[in-house]
């Protein structure tokens, strides 16, 4: 008596047998059963974001970059400056930058609304060799008139190299960079509230 075959299931015909005739039944794909438990994986950021993030990457510059902080509380305050000193340092610094070919250069009073400088300058160089010149000049320069603490950043090939002169802070930009951050539009402009008009609550 020949063995009854069994008849396959319907909607399970197996596509294929092992050698002695078992059918062998595939399991569908994740994505058709809709039964996936898998954890999806985290978002990661992307490349231009976490350059974002991480640019500009000192604490001076994201200073000078965040610009002005409006608050309603009282004004940074900072040491008593000796304004003549100040203005002997200025001179020496425009001078140099003005030698050194550099290009718009903007002095900016900074007094009562940062706290990490009372003058900052900015100027433009157009290639990296110019730029690190300038920032070497400056600080022998400085250091010639008794400015002896001059910390340099950025001066490795960089579009933004930021020296740090104490009560004055410069900017050596890139044209491009410098257009980016646009530092002498943001602490350039005067953010204090104006003074209530005396004319308010009079008839005209």
């Amino acid at each position: 008596m020949a063995a009854s075959r069994r008849r396959p299931i319907s909607g399970l015909e197996p596509k294929h047998r092992l050698h002695d005739g078992r059918p062998v039944i595939a399991r569908k794909p994740i994505a058709e059963s809709g039964t996936d438990t898998r954890r999806p994986a985290p978002n990661k950021p992307s490349s231009s974001l976490a350059e974002a993030v991480k640019a500009p990457g000192t604490p001076r510059k994201k200073a000078a970059a965040a610009g002005p902080q409006r608050s309603r509380g009282p004004k940074p305050e900072r040491a008593p400056l000796d304004v003549t000193l100040l203005d002997t340092y200025l001179g020496v610094i425009t001078e140099s930058l003005a030698d050194d070919k550099a290009e718009n250069i903007v002095t900016l009073d900074l007094t009562g609304r940062a706290s990490f400088a009372d003058r900052m300058v900015i100027a433009t160089g157009l290639a990296d060799r110019q730029i690190a010149a300038m920032a070497t000049h400056l600080e022998t320069k400085l250091a010639e008139v008794g400015l002896k603490r001059v910390l340099i950043e950025g001066a490795g090939g960089s579009d933004w190299v930021l020296i740090d002169a104490g009560d004055i802070v410069i900017h050596l930009f890139k044209p491009d960079a410098r257009e980016l951050y646009a530092l002498e539009r943001m602490w350039g402009a005067e953010l204090d509230e104006p003074a209530p008009s005396a004319d308010l609550g009079h008839d005209i």
